[in-house]
């Protein structure tokens, strides 16, 4: 039981969708897909290979999914307004597809013929908690990801693509401004990075900690930034959340609103601990010497001044 209980809270936040008025058959419709796409693109190949890597080419292209059937469902039988449901599913698919191709070139490359740090981390904790059936707890790690594209990751597509509302409220400008500026920084921070690699290369330097521009002020900006990204998204859905109030039960109403939340907590428990910046420092501590030291100076998630 102890390898399936990690599910229930993603199942819980899945079925939520099927006791409203309002979203049930777009909620059966994407979770369905979502299982489908997970099971095809990283159960299988994670059960063959013995690696969980393959996650990363099935999570971004989930998200992709979920642009994707939101906007059409969102039009063809939805009665939200036209132009909020192809906002909401472009952010969606246009985040996915940033992910995924970069996914896809990883996997070309031949990146993906070993398991990335992360996932290795992820083994050490399973063999911590006692679960000694890797190949197993693999599987589980897969479907759950699948679930969180069904349920809490979804919400805030499938709740904005059902407000009929026409005029747009401060929180959806707030929000896509909140997305638009997080989603800048991600960039310039992975650029930055990118770019002191190469330096670092020219110079025939090796296992150097990046502190340039953003990584000054956080050790892990890039993961902050994604984490803003979601953030936004759950700015924007709140007007759309609070247009539900008449059409779902009152219980209902109030569980979806949790639910939308949680896609915050979510991101920010994986980006930190789960996948993120606890189990790359694991490693960056062992692999450049001078990671410590950065790690005195420096926040590790949230931008600030620096610590000396």
């Amino acid at each position: 039981m102890k390898y399936f209980t990690p599910l229930l809270v993603f199942i819980a936040g899945w079925a939520l969708l099927f006791f409203t008025n309002t979203l049930a058959s777009i909620g059966l419709l994407n979770g369905l897909l979502q299982l489908l796409l997970f099971s095809l693109v990283v159960c299988l190949p994670t059960w063959r290979t013995g690696r969980m890597s393959y996650v990363d080419i099935g999570w971004p292209w989930g998200l992709t999914l979920i642009g994707v059937i939101t906007w059409i469902y969102g039009w063809n039988y939805g009665e939200g307004d036209s132009t909020r449901i192809a906002i909401v599913s472009i952010a969606y698919i246009f985040a996915g597809c940033r992910m995924g191709f970069g996914a896809l070139k990883m996997w070309k490359l031949g990146y993906l013929q070993t398991e990335f740090p992360r996932y290795e981390y992820q083994k050490r904790r399973w063999q911590r908690d006692g679960k000694t059936n890797t190949r197993l707890a693999m599987q589980v790690e897969a479907i759950l990801q699948g679930l969180a594209n069904a349920s809490f990751l979804a919400m805030p597509a499938l709740v904005i693509a059902t407000n009929p509302e026409a005029s747009i409220s401060i929180f959806e400008i707030v929000g896509i401004m909140v997305w638009l500026g997080a989603f800048a920084m991600e960039s310039v921070a992975d650029m930055q990075k990118l770019a002191f690699l190469q330096d670092m290369k020219k110079q025939g330097l090796k296992n150097k900690v990046c502190n340039v521009g953003l990584w000054k002020y956080s050790r892990h900006p890039n993961y902050f930034a994604e984490w803003m990204v979601w953030n936004g998204l759950v700015i924007a859905a709140i007007p759309s959340w609070l247009a539900l109030y008449q059409q779902e039960s009152m219980i209902v109403w109030g569980l979806l609103g949790l639910g939308i939340i949680m896609a915050s907590r979510m991101m920010y428990t994986t980006l930190v601990f789960y996948t993120g910046a606890v189990p790359a420092e694991f490693y960056s501590v062992q692999k450049r010497p001078e990671y410590k030291d950065y790690q005195q100076t420096t926040n590790m998630f949230f931008p600030g001044p620096n610590k000396n």
